[in-house]
Order: C-alpha cells, then structure tokens, then sequence
C-alpha cells in the first residue's frame, strides 16, 4: 500500500504565521485604565507638594495669627489644632482628610474650606468657561488665516499677535482693557460679576446654582442675563486672549503641514481653490492637537485666574486665594491648590480619552 507523502513547504518559502487579532477596544480599554489610574499618584504628589510647601515657613497659626496673640495664647492655639505635632502625624491625618473630602477649617475666618470651595468654585469655572469660548473664536480662525497667507504681511501680523497674546501678563491686559472700554468708551462693566439689582435677583431664586448665567436664565428677566454677560466680556477676553495665541499658532503650524501632504497636492490637481483646501481639507487634521494641549491650556488658565480675577473683582477661587494668600491662611490656600490640581489632573484625563477617541493612534 502506497505511503501517503507530506508535501514540503515551498522551496525558500517562509511558513506561514498565524495572527492572532486583537480584541477590538482592547487598546483603548487599557488605555483608559491606565489613565484612570495615574490620576491617584498625581493628585497625590500634588497634595504632598502642597502641604510641604506650606509647613516651610512654620505653623499656619503662627503664620496667620502670630502678631495678634499672646506667646501662651499662640501656643495654646497651636496645641489644639495639633501643630506641635510630628510632621509624619500630621501629614498622614492631613491625607485622611482629603481623600475623605474634609479640607479643614479657614483660620482667618473659620468657615470650612469645602463651603469656600463650593461658593467660590462656579466663579472660577464660569470665567474658565468663557475663556476657551474666547479663546476658540479667536485662536482657530486666526490660525487658519494665517496658514492660508503663509509667509505674507498677514501671516506676519498674525503671528506677532499671538506672541503679544500669550507672552503679555494677564493682569496688565486686564487693567488696558478696564481702560479702554469701562474708562473711556464706558461700554462695559469696570469690574464685580454682576451689578448690586441683578444680583438681589438672583439671590431670590430657590436653590441658586452659583454660575450666574444659568441663574440669570432661571430669574426670566433678559436684563438681568444682559448685564451678567456684560460683567463676564472683559475679564473672558483677557484671560482667553493668553490661550488664543497658543491655539493661533498651533492651528496655523497644522494646516500648513497638511497643505504639504500628498492627498491635498491630489486635490489641488484637481483644480480645487486653496481656501476650500484650508477650510475643507486641512482644517479638521489640525484640531486634532488642539485637543491634546486642551488639558495643559486648562492649568494654565485657571493659573491665569487669579490674577484676572484680582483684577476684575471677580470672586472666584482665584480671588479668594488672593485674599487668604494675604492673611496668610495656609489651611485654605493648600484647600484651594488641591482642588485646582484636582481639576487639572482630571480635565487632563477627559482630554486624552477624547483624543484617543478622534485619533486612534495615540492609544499605542
């Protein structure tokens, strides 16, 4: 009986290899945890830095209270909130805190910092919000212009505006803008977040939520909601104008390298004019890394915040941590600092998820 024979593999060939595919999702399901999880040893590292930075230069009693009492009432203010104590002890009952939500209690006016945190917390994120509104409008259609006019007198002005938009202190294009347009055109608001009649208003709504806009809409008055966006023009433009500039020139550095790529220079053969191919074309590609500095824009606005604030009389967390800063209340600065880096850490993690979401590359 004839032998059945085993037919070799093909002279010089290579045996084939079996893939095994890659469960769909998979990336971007550990991407996600692992982002998730680094946002615990950021805010931890952050805390630490904090709380080592404010016990540098003593006690907070001390600090705040020390030219006011008595050596024995000073020390006996110490001795009850526990800072004679080894710094390991306090550092570990200051962790417990936080994590179970409890910032303490403000020395200079004995309120807690969480009740701070909540009042002054909406201002802060209302100016934020209308920040990147400005910041939006102004950086991505500018950059556009300017990739469009690449190398010519416009790109030129364009690109010294955003230099002068990100490199000018906060501050001082806040008082050039109270100048300008409350001073002299008396168009606008000089500060505050609302006038003394618009605020009663509000105060009067059941449950007021804290962001003036969404209570001014809740009072059914369009005059009220007319004067709160008045009081929000300056201050969004001085602190959205420090982000625009970034955006500017990221957008205009992205469109100008898709102009380059080979599908565009197709469709350019084909006759298809140059600013369709940047409003088309080449305007979506270079989103794509606007959405990636998102979270560090975020840390640098709320930065910027307090000093916009300070400037405009806004009462957010920004001016708050001014006047604490002042009195020297260490226990509602390092209240204030945790929460802000809290934000930071976790509008960083919503920004990578939503980048890996719109380019999937960078979940490998």
């Amino acid at each position: 009986m004839a032998s059945t024979a085993t037919a070799p593999p093909a002279s010089g060939g290579i045996a084939p290899t079996r893939r095994t595919k890659r469960p769909a999702g998979g990336g971007l399901g550990r991407y996600i945890l692992v982002r998730a999880l680094l946002i615990i040893p950021t805010v931890f590292i952050l805390v630490t830095i904090v709380f080592v930075a404010m016990r540098a230069t003593g006690d907070p009693i001390t600090a705040a209270l020390g030219d006011r009492l008595t050596a024995a009432q000073l020390q006996e203010r110490i001795h009850a909130a526990g800072y004679d104590r080894p710094i390991i002890v306090q550092y570990l009952e200051y962790l417990g805190q936080v994590f179970t939500g409890d910032f303490g209690t403000t020395i200079s006016d004995n309120r807690p910092v969480l009740e701070v945190l909540l009042t002054y917390g909406t201002a802060t994120l209302e100016l934020v919000f209308y920040s990147l509104i400005v910041a939006f409008i102004v950086g991505i259609p500018l950059g556009m212009v300017a990739a469009y006019f690449r190398d010519r007198g416009q790109d030129a002005l364009l690109r010294v505006f955003a230099i002068l938009c990100y490199a000018t202190p906060v501050f001082f294009a806040g008082m050039l803008l109270k100048l300008v347009f409350a001073v002299w055109l008396k168009w606008l608001p000089v500060a505050g977040r609302a006038s003394t009649s618009a605020e009663l208003q509000m105060q009067l709504l059941p449950n007021p939520t804290g962001l003036y806009t969404v209570d001014a809409i809740r009072t059914g008055n369009p005059e009220v909601l007319a004067d709160v966006l008045q009081h929000a023009v300056l201050p969004s433009i001085a602190l959205g104008l420090l982000t625009a500039g970034v955006f500017l020139r990221l957008v205009r550095t992205n469109v100008i390298g898709t102009l380059a790529t080979d599908y565009v220079d197709a469709a350019r053969s084909r006759g298809v004019s140059e600013l369709r191919l940047v409003r088309k074309h080449a305007y979506r590609p270079a989103l794509i890394p606007i959405i990636t500095v998102i979270g560090l824009q975020i840390a640098l606005l709320l930065g910027g915040a307090v000093l916009t604030e300070t400037t405009f009389e806004w009462k957010g967390l920004g001016f708050q941590l001014a006047e604490y800063l002042q009195a020297r209340d260490f226990v509602a600065v390092q209240g204030i600092v945790v929460l802000l880096a809290v934000i930071v850490a976790i509008t960083n993690f919503i920004v990578d998820i939503l980048a890996a979401l719109i380019d999937p590359r960078v979940r490998y």
